[in-house]
C-alpha cells in the first residue's frame, strides 16, 4: 500500500475526499465504513478487499445530459452517512471533477458554506487539484440556485 496520505479530510476526521487509488488508504488509514464511487466505469470497490458499504453513483466526466439529480444522490449519501455518524469518502477516477462537485454541495448541505463559490474556494483549499468543468458547475446552479 502507498503509505503517502494522497486524499483529503473535508470534515476533519468524518467525511474524506480523494481519488480512487486512494480508497485503500483511506479505510486502512481513517477507517472509512461507507465509500461514496462516483465512477460510472466502476464495476466494484476500488479497494475489493475493503469491508465497507460500497455505492456507486455512475457519474461521467464529460456527460453531455445533465446529472444533477446523480449529483444530488451522491451528495445525499455523503452528508447521510456523515449524519448517521459514520466515517464517510467518496471518489472519482482522480479526485478532480466529480469529487469537486460533490465535496462543494455537500459544503453546501452541512451549512459551511453558503454559496456554490465559497463552497468551490473552500474544497479547492483542502484539495488543490478540484477543478469542476463547466456542465458540473452548471448542475450546482440548477441545484443550489443563489
Amino acid at each position: 500500500m502507498n503509505s503517502e496520505k494522497n486524499y483529503q479530510a473535508l470534515i476533519e476526521d468524518k467525511i474524506f475526499l480523494g481519488g480512487a487509488a486512494d480508497v485503500e488508504a483511506m479505510v486502512k488509514n481513517e477507517g472509512v465504513e461507507v465509500v461514496v464511487d462516483l465512477r460510472g466505469e466502476a464495476t466494484g470497490c476500488a479497494y475489493p478487499d475493503a469491508d465497507v458499504e460500497w455505492i456507486q453513483i455512475p457519474l461521467g466526466d464529460n456527460a453531455t445530459e445533465s446529472q444533477e439529480r446523480l449529483f444530488k444522490k451522491a451528495i445525499d449519501e455523503v452528508v447521510s452517512a456523515y449524519n448517521s455518524g459514520k466515517k464517510v469518502a467518496f471518489h472519482c477516477g482522480g479526485g478532480k471533477g466529480r469529487t469537486g462537485t460533490v465535496a462543494t454541495g455537500t459544503l453546501i448541505e452541512l451549512g459551511e458554506a453558503k454559496t456554490i463559490e465559497e463552497a468551490e474556494a473552500k474544497a479547492k483549499s483542502i484539495r488543490q487539484v478540484i477543478d469542476l468543468k463547466p456542465a458540473q458547475r452548471e448542475s450546482l446552479l440548477k441545484l443550489y440556485p443563489m
